[in-house]
């Protein structure tokens, strides 16, 4: 939908909720399910959720069943506990467990007893695998098969179940007595194949799978990897109990990929769980505060450097001019060797057994940045009229901080890897502070040898 539309259709909904709730329905009726969630994403969540109730429960089914919906348990929430179980109902079993996953447990508690007692068990069966797995994220609803039924029987069973199932693209067979996988078929495969053809024959063995308790990152990078529609969810013992389908990744992708901007920007996964004025105040302090305090001490760092080279600054106060260009400079080279080496681990590009590889490659390349930069400064320096021996100090500290920081900043998300800790929590905040004061260090350093201070 336009964004002028968009904000027209706004405008209409807040006037008609400010004068009566009825024909809210008839306001967005003919809107696409996606134009719909993106609506309600830019309402408040008692307006969303006045709008979800004045839908009929199939379209409110398949709005809450859009990727792009954002405070779907916030939102439910706020109706009868009936009529959200009307809407749970409808849909597929892992969308229904990650919005119950995210409801809080007062209104979990009033909603589970209004669904049926198979959608209750199963809920409780999938609450029971922790959120960021390959269990927290899958689907019970797939196509199983029988390994001793041909490929016109096979068929007719998936025109049969279809409507019960997220997905009949891709198909398992599976043993009959133990659940185990045995191979995989497409319905690509099937249609293709002739009709008579055993299913066994057609099937494709040892098909790629997760474990139930894999990491939902991992198995976004293996559907990505070997290109899948989905990926079969694997108990211990080998026996199926879900799949993972392509568009429950994206949701994955989107999460990770918040959470790792956060963690670059030092604050806490799960400040942006809710819209920004739907978030507390006192909440967004706590989620920020711990990383400030520590990159606070960290700071301090600096101010003894600069109380170090006290006299040094006394002797020649120009040296001073200077310091915010350098540590600015070293610090932005360092983000940007940061950024460039956290995705390449991130996508597999780069292994912690070529760590002195990626140092001297950044460290090359800080070279050259250095050198280019550090004549800039020279320039800048001499433009300032600064004596001949300060702007050759100012441009030899620009070249040394270029290659520290990008050596630093390539070493520290490796590092981080190396002892199992994720690389955007540690990297950017840590690579600004540290570049601060060692570059500070080298600054002064450069200046006593250069000027004789």
């Amino acid at each position: 939908m336009p964004a002028q539309d968009l904000k027209q259709l706004l405008e209409r909904i807040h006037l008609r909720l400010d004068e009566s709730f009825v024909g809210i329905g008839a306001q967005v009726a003919d809107l696409p399910a996606a134009d719909l969630a993106e609506l309600l994403n830019e309402l408040t969540l008692i307006e969303a959720a006045t709008v979800i109730s004045m839908l009929p429960v199939a379209r409110a089914i398949e709005l809450c069943d859009q990727p792009t919906m954002r405070r779907r348990a916030a939102i439910l929430e706020q109706l009868e506990p009936a009529r959200v179980a009307e809407v749970l109902t409808g849909l597929s079993a892992d969308e229904r467990t990650d919005i119950v996953q995210k409801m809080g447990l007062h209104e979990r508690h009033r909603v589970l007893p209004k669904l049926s007692a198979e959608i209750r068990e199963e809920l409780e069966d999938l609450l029971q695998y922790p959120a960021h797995t390959a269990g927290g994220i899958m689907t019970t609803e797939f196509v199983r098969l029988d390994p001793g039924i041909k490929v016109g029987e096979a068929l007719k069973h998936i025109r049969s179940v279809a409507r019960e199932k997220e997905s009949i693209y891709a198909c398992y067979v599976l043993d009959p007595a133990t659940d185990k996988l045995l191979g995989a078929v497409s319905l690509r495969d099937l249609v293709m194949a002739e009709l008579d053809a055993p299913l066994n024959k057609v099937m494709k063995l040892k098909p790629v799978n997760v474990n139930a308790l894999d990491d939902q990152e991992a198995v976004a990078k293996k559907i990505g990897k070997y290109n899948l529609l989905a990926v079969p969810v694997l108990e211990q013992d080998g026996s199926v109990v879900g799949f993972v389908t392509v568009d429950d990744v994206i949701d994955v992708l989107i999460e990770e990929q918040t959470e790792d901007i956060l963690r670059m920007a030092g604050v806490e996964p799960g400040a942006l769980d809710k819209p920004y004025f739907d978030n507390p105040i006192l909440r967004v302090v706590r989620k920020r505060i711990g990383w400030l305090l520590l990159l606070f001490v960290g700071g301090t760092l600096t101010s003894a450097v600069l109380h170090r080279f006290e006299a040094e600054l006394a002797a020649v106060v120009a040296l001073s001019f200077f310091i915010p260009l350098l540590i600015g400079t070293g610090g932005n080279a360092g983000a940007q060797t940061v950024m460039t080496v956290i995705r390449s681990l991130a996508l597999g590009e780069v292994g912690v057994h070529q760590a002195w590889r990626v140092v001297l490659r950044e460290a090359t390349t800080g070279m050259m940045v250095g050198l280019m930069v550090g004549a800039v400064a020279f320039g800048q320096a001499l433009l300032w009229r600064a004596p001949l021996e300060l702007a050759l100090t100012v441009s030899v500290t620009m070249f040394a901080i270029c290659i520290w920081s990008t050596t630093v900043g390539a070493l520290i998300p490796i590092a981080a890897q190396r002892v199992g800790v994720d690389p955007a929590v540690l990297s950017a905040p840590l690579i600004t502070t540290l570049v601060d004061a060692t570059g500070l260090v080298i600054y002064f350093t450069v200046a006593k040898i250069v000027l004789h201070v």
